[in-house]
């Protein structure tokens, strides 16, 4: 779905800030810094951290993060790359700056859905005002599997992000597999969204 999208996201930019929240150890992040992009990361387990760069055969450094007590930074500086392991909320544009683009790939669809709009009002606190954040969500019966990943249909993501961002539904795709069916599920529909900030509306004459 990245491949996909990129050059939407990317939109003629090079060398773009690249949020990942909930990152694990997602491929993803080495394929975008190969690429030359920067990569910040939060994952609160710090196994997956030191995992995504020894799978990887990547160096890295770690470092306190002052801000957030008992939290690290690993860093690989040839790359750019920076995963903060931490718990996500404690993570602010204070912490880490503001990104231009953001891959959502099980980050959403995975918090406790009673966290939505604290979650919404972070990303949205870290987009830079170019910002294009792609968020992928999953669309199935939930009398059928609880999750996680949860059901997030197209009104919510609407109703988190539309008052300040425009929408738009890049791709909505089959996806159902044989481990999903394993869950109880007969149909299982994923929904690539490019969520971007409004422009500040200058324009009235």
């Amino acid at each position: 779905m990245l491949k996909n999208h990129l050059q939407k996201v990317l939109n003629g930019r090079t060398g773009v800030r690249f949020f990942f929240p909930l990152c694990g150890k997602a491929v993803d992040m080495k394929w975008l810094a190969d690429q030359g992009h920067a990569v910040v990361g939060v994952e609160i387990s710090e196994k997956a951290v030191r995992q995504f760069f020894t799978e990887n055969n990547m160096a890295f450094i770690e470092e306190p993060i002052p801000s957030i007590p008992g939290a690290k930074l690993f860093k690989n500086l040839e790359k750019n790359i920076s995963l903060y392991q931490c718990d996500l909320f404690r993570f602010s544009s204070s912490v880490g700056g503001e990104f231009g683009a953001i891959w959502d790939r099980g980050s959403l669809v995975a918090i406790n859905p009673k966290d939505r709009k604290r979650y919404a009002a972070l990303i949205m606190s870290v987009m830079a005002p170019d910002c294009r954040y792609l968020l992928d969500t999953l669309l199935y019966n939930p009398e059928l599997y609880k999750g996680p990943p949860f059901l997030v249909p197209d009104d919510q993501v609407h109703n988190l992000f539309g008052d300040s961002c425009d929408l738009e539904l890049l791709e909505s795709v089959d996806a159902l597999t044989d481990r999903h069916r394993a869950w109880g599920l007969d149909s299982l529909t994923e929904n690539i969204h490019l969520i971007t900030l409004k422009a500040e509306d200058n324009s009235h004459s």
